[in-house]
């Protein structure tokens, strides 16, 4: 534990609940060292406040953008309080220590969000005090730093808890926090001045987020991956639904058409005319289809276009189109064409998740002939091959759980972020049979390992004939048995393919 903190330096844009945490600094001996506005209402509390020019011997200078940004006071919290160089210099130098500092930032975003002018967010970009938490949370073995009034009361507690001192976790826990603090303000900032560089692509306001009280923004040079052609301005579900379908296309070589709705594939084919697997994407769920991203991964003609004209979609996107089936489609004022361009797979892949962030490489692997390892006494055939492995694909960009039934270069039915893979199954079957899919002799992906052998014996019963999965369960075994007294071949991959 650390010897009680003696000197508390206090800058705060937001002064709510000051008070009582200055009383309790006051409570514990500590002296209190402020500046402007923050220092005038402490002592308006009667708290004996030492000015931070009186202890610079240097005023507040550029209408207050340089008050704290001084070595007397940075050396005072940078200070290594154990190194003798480190004290012998703060000695000479006359520098008192500072063992706690209490800062907020200004209110850039509040600022963004209340439509401020330029120079009044130039004025909300904060130095001092990033500067001043930046430091005192790098020297958190001996400085507290505390990055808000949120934690005010956490921190009155923590020091009516050690009798004025804090521990060593609780400083690292608060260094953490004021480096989180900092790298958003950052963040904010950067987007904020993209949008101002003249390069709109930079950093695109969106109309909403996911539901329209929700706010929106891609940040991003958009304009290397897609070219809008026709339509309405793309929204944040738009561009959800364009990823999605954008590296699910990327997955196939031969002509192939997909039809996404909500992250998912609801139609995709593959046919040596592009019109035809339209054709055949649209009748796996003509009903999801309405409303949806139609997606190709070759130009656009004239025969696809008639085909896809009748039919209410949000988004057409391709590589190109052909002049008269562009004239066709961009009939339809609000709908969205894309021409796609060739772009490099993101690396990272970024998700918040509670007071972090998530990071992962990309699922790069798609299955192919070489990872297929026959787990059952029967092979599949050279069609059956083609058509698990197509089916695979779509398997990897559907949500988990997932059961993928193909046929013939066709999706025929999924069953999508399912918590049962048995209940998957169960939807993917019903999917098809609604719409008319006589399932025999078709072929079973699933996106991980089959747990028990009741897929396996669902799947046959309903007309499948081979199946495909990654393998690796302790009971692999009698999935594996089951096939075998069905004579359903089996492979495994090797490769587990969840996507929550």
């Amino acid at each position: 534990m650390s010897p009680i903190q003696r000197t508390a330096l206090i800058s705060v844009f937001d002064k709510n609940g000051i008070e009582s945490l200055a009383n309790c600094f006051k409570t514990f001996g500590f002296d209190l060292c402020s500046t402007g506005g923050t220092r005038s209402q402490l002592e308006a509390l009667g708290h004996r406040v030492i000015a931070v020019e009186d202890l610079t011997s240097y005023p507040s200078i550029l209408g207050g953008r340089v008050k704290t940004l001084h070595p007397k006071i940075f050396g005072g919290i940078l200070s290594k309080r154990g190194e003798s160089e480190h004290q012998s210099e703060i000695a000479e130098y006359d520098i008192p220590a500072i063992d706690v500092v209490v800062v907020d930032l200004y209110p850039f975003e509040k600022t963004l969000e209340s439509g401020g002018s330029f120079d009044d967010l130039i004025e909300k970009i904060d130095i001092g005090g990033v500067s001043l938490l930046r430091a005192s949370a790098k020297n958190h073995a001996d400085v507290l730093v505390v990055p808000g009034r949120i934690y005010y009361a956490e921190v009155e507690a923590h020091l009516k808890e050690h009798q004025g001192a804090s521990s060593p976790e609780f400083r690292r826990k608060m260094a953490v926090r004021a480096f989180a603090l900092c790298s958003a303000y950052d963040a904010a900032i950067s987007t904020w001045l993209e949008t101002q560089t003249g390069d709109a692509s930079l950093s695109k306001t969106l109309r909403y987020g996911e539901n329209p009280h929700q706010s929106g923004r891609f940040v991003g040079n958009l304009s290397e991956a897609l070219e809008q052609l026709n339509g309405k301005d793309l929204s944040y579900n738009n561009l959800l639904d364009i990823d999605s379908a954008w590296w699910l296309m990327a997955e196939f070589e031969e002509p192939s058409f997909a039809i996404v709705k909500h992250n998912n594939a609801c139609g995709l084919a593959s046919r040596d005319r592009l019109a035809d697997a339209f054709e055949a994407a649209l009748a796996a769920d003509p009903v999801s289809a309405f409303g949806g991203v139609l997606a190709a991964n070759r130009p656009i003609d004239l025969a696809t276009a008639e085909r896809i004209d009748p039919l209410f979609c949000e988004i057409v996107m391709a590589p190109g189109f052909d002049a008269d089936a562009f004239e066709l489609l961009k009939g339809k004022k609000n709908r969205i064409l894309l021409k796609t361009k060739a772009i490099d797979r993101p690396m990272t892949q970024i998700r918040t998740v509670l007071n972090g962030r998530l990071e992962q490489g990309p699922d790069a692997h798609t299955d192919g002939r070489k990872d297929l390892v026959v787990a059952t006494k029967k092979a599949p055939t050279e069609a059956q091959i083609d058509d698990l492995l197509f089916a695979s694909k779509i398997s990897k960009h559907t949500r988990s759980n997932t059961i993928v039934l193909a046929k013939n270069r066709s999706l025929i039915a999924s069953g999508t972020g399912q918590t049962s893979r048995v209940d998957a199954l169960e939807q993917a079957i019903a999917k098809a049979r609604n719409f008319g899919f006589d399932l025999s002799g078709s072929v079973m992906a699933s996106d991980a390992f089959f747990p028990f052998p009741d897929c396996v014996e669902i799947a046959h019963k309903a007309g499948v004939c081979a199946v495909l999965q990654p393998g690796g369960s302790v009971k692999d075994q009698l999935s594996i048995d089951v096939c075998n007294e069905r004579e359903m071949p089996m492979v495994f991959t090797g490769i587990r393919h969840f996507k929550h």
